[in-house]
């Protein structure tokens, strides 16, 4: 990417009117990874091989491959970092790959703080409040994670693109409101 381009591509944090945070997160695991500059695009291709399945699409061939000793705490994170070009299919992508009861919501609590993403994480679990209110790791972030002020909330997934909308079915079922969850 080219310094001009930088300029005109949009962070995370700036569609909230939020400080850019420069992530240790991010560094490290794009060194870890080997993805570089292409984390972001390679967060995407983990989350979708792990589990977040409803936003199956192909990846480009030369993006490093899967690197289990990272966690899953830490890729759901890393996807919602304020320093990330803005992209709601990246929100929308740890949605899904964190709905899952192998998440560590602690372990997951801890690096929201640390990372800067509560606002994120926290729009995600108020969301899952109505359409899976028991499910985790959501319960837990609504109860331990202290809610920290961005200026605006407008850029973060709209409700509909969490869920997944079933209409009239084939056998005369009522439509349906089904929280997205990771497959496993």
């Amino acid at each position: 990417m080219e310094l001009k381009d930088q300029a005109t591509t949009p962070t995370l944090a700036h569609k909230l009117d939020d400080t850019v945070h420069v992530s240790g997160l991010a560094i490290r695991l794009a060194r870890e990874s080997g993805a570089g500059k292409r984390l972001p695009e390679w967060l995407l291709k983990v989350a979708i091989a792990r589990g977040a399945n409803h936003y199956r699409r192909e990846f480009d061939p030369t993006l490093p491959a899967d690197l289990p000793a990272i966690s899953d705490e830490e890729i759901g994170v890393a996807l919602c970092l304020g320093q990330n070009p803005y992209s709601l299919d990246a929100l929308r992508v740890a949605a899904q790959f964190l709905s899952s009861p192998r998440i560590n919501a602690a372990r997951l609590c801890h690096l929201a703080v640390q990372e800067r993403c509560e606002p994120v994480l926290l729009h995600i679990a108020e969301v899952a409040k109505k359409y899976a209110p028991e499910q985790e790791p959501w319960a837990t972030l609504r109860n331990q994670l202290s809610p920290r002020h961005v200026p605006r909330t407008d850029a973060l997934p709209h409700w509909t693109r969490l869920v997944s909308h079933t209409g009239v079915t084939a056998n005369g079922g009522s439509p349906r409101t089904d929280w997205l969850c990771r497959h496993e």
